[in-house]
């Protein structure tokens, strides 16, 4: 019979932390320096334009920073396609924190394909909620916003926009590094009661976050479907627009998980649950690098860019 492994989080803070990871302290220690260097050596520049750029104008067949969305159907394939475009962007960068979390569960050789999907079905879920409520608030009351404007950054001062993204991705960053912690066993599993009656209940709030992108999200395209949801005056086509964007955002994560889970989950799920602590030591290492790189991006890295503090490293071609 197919089964899903429990998750590597709940119920099991104490031996994660002190009797199944080795050297746990040594994992937090690079994991977090692996974030911090992260965020030295990312060009916003370059994946914005070269990638998320190239990919969305070989999908369009157009310049995606000038396409009219005239319409519904334009407005909904633009949703789509500028969220693919999306996928490799700073404010994605999170969403393969997700991945380590649901590889350990698929461990059965019978109906991986099915069983894969029942993890993808929760985070959608979560992702959805957060999506759909966001895009019809914009669909309603968006022009009025802070991601409506569109006034130029001034050095020493923080546009709202700006005080939207640091809130949003710090709430996003810490919290993913908090459940890095807790797979490490150094704080309590928050999801250690819940997940008694709901297993699912991490992977539901992974989709969350994922879904909580849009609310700080600055990247260009995004930014584009924004003002035209804001405008547009309708909650339906915001909430509709802003589904297929996180629907693009998590698309290639979800073909490679699926892919990985079919031809690889068997020994995938073996080699996790042949030590104790190697699946909390995965999800921990996975949370930890996407939390601190979120949240020292969005703002600390922010903070120096927009000359508030005096400086921050960051390396030449990303400066």
């Amino acid at each position: 019979m197919a089964r899903i492994a429990e998750s590597p989080l709940h119920g099991h803070g104490d031996l994660a932390g002190e009797r199944g990871v080795r050297r746990r302290g040594l994992l937090l220690f690079l994991s977090t320096v692996a974030g911090f260097l992260l965020t030295v050596i990312w060009s916003a520049e370059f994946v914005d334009q070269a990638i998320g750029g190239t990919i969305a104008e070989s999908m369009l067949g157009h310049d995606p920073e000038t396409s009219a969305l005239t319409s519904v159907a334009s407005g909904t394939a633009f949703a789509f396609v500028s969220g693919l475009a999306g996928t490799f962007t700073a404010c994605n960068i999170a969403v393969f924190g997700t991945v380590a979390p649901m590889l350990g569960t698929v461990n059965s050789r019978a109906g991986r394909a099915v069983q894969a999907l029942r993890p993808l079905g929760w985070l959608f879920l979560g992702m959805a909620a957060v999506s759909v409520v966001y895009g019809a608030v914009v669909g309603l009351v968006g022009t009025s916003m802070p991601q409506f404007s569109e006034a130029q950054s001034v050095p020493g001062e923080l546009s709202g926009r700006s005080v939207q993204s640091m809130v949003t991705f710090g709430v996003i960053g810490l919290s993913m590094f908090w459940l890095g912690l807790s797979a490490l066993g150094y704080t309590r599993d928050p999801f250690a009661k819940p997940g008694r009656r709901f297993p699912h209940a991490q992977t539901v709030f992974m989709g969350v976050l994922v879904g909580g992108f849009l609310i700080g999200r600055p990247y260009p395209l995004f930014r584009q479907l924004f003002r035209d949801a804001a405008q547009s005056g309708n909650p339906f086509y915001g909430a509709s627009a802003f589904l297929l964007q996180s629907v693009g955002n998590v698309l290639i994560i979800a073909v490679l998980f699926f892919l990985l889970a079919y031809f690889a989950g068997g020994r995938i799920a073996a080699w996790m649950t042949a030590d104790p602590g190697r699946m909390a030591a995965v999800t921990a290492v996975t949370l930890i690098v996407a939390g601190v790189f979120t949240f020292l991006y969005w703002d600390v890295r922010l903070l120096a860019r927009r000359e508030i503090i005096p400086w921050y490293p960051i390396a030449p071609w990303a400066a």
